[in-house]
């Protein structure tokens, strides 16, 4: 059985800085970073005793609110960790606090869609408006203390949530993009 979730070098990769420091956020404007951000994620053993899984999730918090990256959202994969972990800012509460999510998946997509601005760590220097994102997404769970949860998330909020779990799928939203423009040729 394993006794943490990451490989030797993922784990000293993670473990080669204190909490505090930023990881290096992969671009697909590197073609050795863009292979690894089109690669489909595992999903992570919960452990909260794992030191490993700890100092991880320490460092890609600092990297999303790393005044060079300042994002809304990151997943694993964005610092060449193909793991299932997600951090996500609720805009949909109080405070717009940041939170973590182990093996997050989405479980439906509402019909109704909404459209917002997009723009990526991963893709420097660009945004895009999106149309096809679900206004409200089920999604289900595992929390740092081990907990499985469901939980319904509607708005700007679910659009972050699709974007980086989309991450773990090796899905960019430049993806998604291409498709909308398909589906508007093919429509004329």
């Amino acid at each position: 059985m394993l006794k943490n979730s990451f490989s030797v070098e993922q784990s000293k990769m993670i473990m080669s800085s204190d909490s505090l420091t930023p990881m290096r956020v992969f671009k697909i404007t590197n073609k050795r970073d863009s292979l690894l951000l089109r690669t489909k994620s595992q999903d992570v053993k919960v452990n909260p005793n794992d030191v490993v899984l700890q100092r991880f999730v320490k460092r890609l918090y600092a990297t999303v609110r790393d005044s060079i990256s300042l994002g809304v959202g990151i997943a694993a994969p964005q610092v060449g960790i193909l793991k299932n972990i997600i951090w996500v800012q609720r805009f949909d509460k109080e405070n717009f606090p940041f939170e973590v999510y182990l093996n997050p998946v989405i479980k439906t997509y509402s019909d109704k869609k909404q459209t917002f601005r997009e723009g990526c760590l991963s893709i420097p220097d660009r945004t895009d408006t999106l149309n096809t994102r679900a206004f409200s997404i089920v999604i289900e769970y595992d929390t740092m203390k081990a907990e499985h949860k469901t939980e319904t998330v509607e708005g700007f909020t679910s659009v972050i949530f699709q974007h980086e779990i989309d991450h773990l799928n090796g899905i960019l939203y430049l993806d998604h993009l291409k498709k909308e423009v398909a589906d508007a040729k093919s429509r004329n």
